[in-house]
């Protein structure tokens, strides 16, 4: 099997998240609300302090495992990765932004965590309160490994902002200990776990820690994986139950991936988190080893999932059994369920796959995801979240369709399962690690955003500055400062949906066609103090259309501007908004509202919709359909349901 490690000085890393500050702005606003609206209204969410909302009890748990007080164990057998996802946001946050407050009350809860772990370091509140006597006899459905992944990225993330170790320290026992219980050798179980995490989060902890043991560790359960005989149906057996039945359902192993070992499978099935969160640690061992096999196959897995099962706004997952992928092109609209989640481990894998081939394609579905599928999960006050995220809701059907009782057509407070809502806070508190990635001779820019980062450039310390009001216009100014002249490459992300891009070096207008590699304009130049790029990304109105392939949109458009997928809102276009039609050469005009749904640039044209008076309450009739001229405004898909509960639709009838 091939190897080819990437040497030290190609190595790209990611950005610190300490090492960038972001300014007012698109991000800004938004990072600041997880810092002061999200993360204390998820803990009082934790602690059951939101009378409306579904109970959640994970702290409580704790102080159960802890031997604190006496009850029994509440809610879903992965509930403490709800405090540990918390935790991480937490982390960021503080990396971000020192916060006395907050930092005191995250060492409270490390100390509970601490005082709730085994003596043998385990450390998972279900088994320890419920069933003591079955840990590790049911890993395919239960969930051990998933929550010490989340327990162990938390603790990494936690020691990067603050250095203290406490929490690192049991994480470091925890996986010690799943090292004693997992592996090939005589009397360790020749498993890996139902749903994924661990994986990527083992990689995490050699990163920090060097202890080779993490990454091996990691490396044994993604090359265990789909292996034969099959560890589930051995490990169901041993429980003297039906192979094949999971906690949930009946599903076979390509739920969890498990159908084939990793490095055979071509085509996304299953779980779409779990699947996200495998991909992701098949993309860290492959830019950690260099291995070939691996990284064709991670490839092949981003090729089919972006490019034949991935709805515009970056969402994956198309249906509720199972939350999982189905086949190429089957995309429905309102079925489908599109976890926040996904989406957002979508992202995660698409800043690894930039890790390891900086192709703008990878940066290009990172934003798309970003702004679409990831953001429509909160909603503008950072008080409720969507689970799934249809691109077509009809009110009325998702309250009376059993097939759509997985859509809610208004965000909720909090869920029963609630690992969306502290997935969101982690991944935008910690947005500074995506906006950039560097290695010793270059600065790769992926994102655009109003920020200052420095970076360790030809052993000195170069400060990049963006000034834009991106994604609402079009220009984006990056200023360099360096005491001294230093040579290096930056590298600016050509966005695949602009179609020309403008580019000035110091007032001089740069040609980009010798520049542009895999999708960056690459500039390599002793650098000087002041110097300054500008790039404008025209961003026009754009009318998208799905392959034919894809049925339910056969005949449709959806709305695109930069990169903003754009929906109708029965607030501002009437009630059987699936009645509009827009016709081919009607123009869309882009206006900025600075008022309207925390300030947006909408959409407005006009359109036709078939003139129901004509009906006379007919079910059905021969006669043609009439139309009316009437105006049409669209908004950000992210934004939609922010004012009242109504119809919404993204792909509308061309005519």
């Amino acid at each position: 099997m091939e190897k080819e490690p990437i040497s030290e000085d190609n190595q790209v890393k990611s950005m610190a998240i300490a090492n960038i500050k972001f300014k007012k702005g698109f991000w800004y606003d938004r990072i600041e609300l997880i810092r002061k609206t999200v993360i204390p209204g998820q803990w009082k969410a934790l602690n059951d302090q939101i009378p409306e909302a579904e109970a959640s009890h994970a702290i409580e748990n704790f102080r159960i495992a802890a031997g604190e007080i006496k009850a029994d164990f509440y809610g879903r057998v992965f509930q403490d990765s709800d405090v540990a996802k918390w935790l991480e946001a937490v982390s960021y946050s503080l990396a971000a932004q020192a916060d006395p407050e907050l930092e005191k009350l995250a060492d409270q809860v490390i100390d509970l965590i601490v005082r709730a772990q085994q003596a043998d370091g385990y450390l998972n509140t279900y088994f320890t309160i419920a069933e003591p006597d079955q840990r590790w006899k049911n890993v395919r459905d239960l969930h051990e490994l998933y929550c010490a992944g989340h327990l162990i990225e938390a603790a990494v993330a936690y020691y990067q902002a603050t250095g203290k170790q406490k929490l690192l320290d049991a994480v470091c026992k925890l996986a010690d200990h799943i090292d004693t219980v997992f592996g090939k050798e005589a009397g360790k179980k020749p498993g890996y776990p139902g749903h994924q995490e661990i994986e990527l989060a083992l990689v995490k902890l050699y990163h920090l820690t060097k202890n080779k043991r993490y990454l091996a560790l990691s490396q044994y359960f993604i090359d265990q994986r789909g292996s034969q005989p099959h560890f589930f149906t051995s490990e169901a057996e041993e429980r003297q139950e039906e192979s094949k039945k999971h906690y949930n359902d009946l599903f076979d192993y390509s739920y969890s991936q498990s159908h084939l070992p990793v490095r055979e499978q071509t085509v996304a099935v299953g779980h779409a988190v779990r699947a996200m969160y495998m991909y992701c640690a098949m993309t860290d061992l492959a830019v950690e080893t260099g291995e070939q096999d691996l990284i064709k196959a991670c490839q092949r897995l981003w090729n089919n999932v972006t490019k034949r099962q991935m709805y515009i706004t970056g969402g994956i997952g198309a249906q509720d059994h199972g939350e999982a992928f189905t086949f190429d092109y089957d995309l429905p609209n309102d079925t489908a369920y599109t976890e926040t989640c996904a989406a957002i481990g979508l992202v995660f894998w698409a800043q690894r796959m930039l890790l390891l081939e900086a192709k703008a394609e990878y940066a290009d579905l990172m934003e798309k995801a970003l702004y679409n599928g990831v953001l429509s999960g909160i909603s503008l006050d950072g008080q409720s979240y969507f689970y799934v995220n249809p691109l077509e809701v009809w009110p009325a059907s998702c309250e009376q369709r059993y097939d759509l009782s997985h859509v809610e057509s208004t965000r909720q407070e909090w869920f029963g399962c609630a690992c969306c809502p502290p997935n969101i806070a982690r991944l935008i508190a910690s947005l500074g690690q995506y906006v950039y990635s560097f290695s010793r001779q270059a600065v790769f820019v992926h994102l655009y955003t109003a920020c200052q980062a420095s970076f360790e450039l030809g052993g000195q310390t170069v400060k990049l500055t963006q000034q834009t009001n991106y994604p609402w216009e079009e220009e984006v100014i990056i200023t360099v400062s360096t005491e001294k002249t230093v040579e290096f490459t930056l590298a600016l992300r050509l966005p695949g949906w602009c179609k020309n891009p403008d580019l000035e070096l110091n007032g001089e207008k740069v040609t980009l066609d010798q520049l542009t590699e895999q999708g960056y304009a690459q500039l390599t130049r002793e650098w000087e103090k002041g110097d300054q790029v500008v790039l404008r990304l025209p961003m026009p109105v754009e009318r998208i259309r799905a392959n034919p392939e894809v049925r339910k949109n056969s005949g449709k458009v959806a709305l695109q501007r930069g990169p903003l997928v754009y929906c109708l809102e029965e607030v501002d276009n009437g009630s059987n908004i699936f009645a509009l039609v827009l016709p081919r050469n009607n123009q869309l005009q882009a206006g900025y509202d600075p008022n309207l749904l925390g300030g947006i640039v909408q959409l407005e044209g006009e359109a036709v919709k078939i003139d129901r008076s004509l009906w006379n309450g007919e079910l059905y009739q021969a006669n043609a359909d009439q139309y009316q001229v009437t105006p049409l405004k669209a908004i950000p898909y992210y934004a939609w349901n922010n004012r009242e509960a109504g119809e919404m639709l993204v792909w509308i009838t061309e005519n």
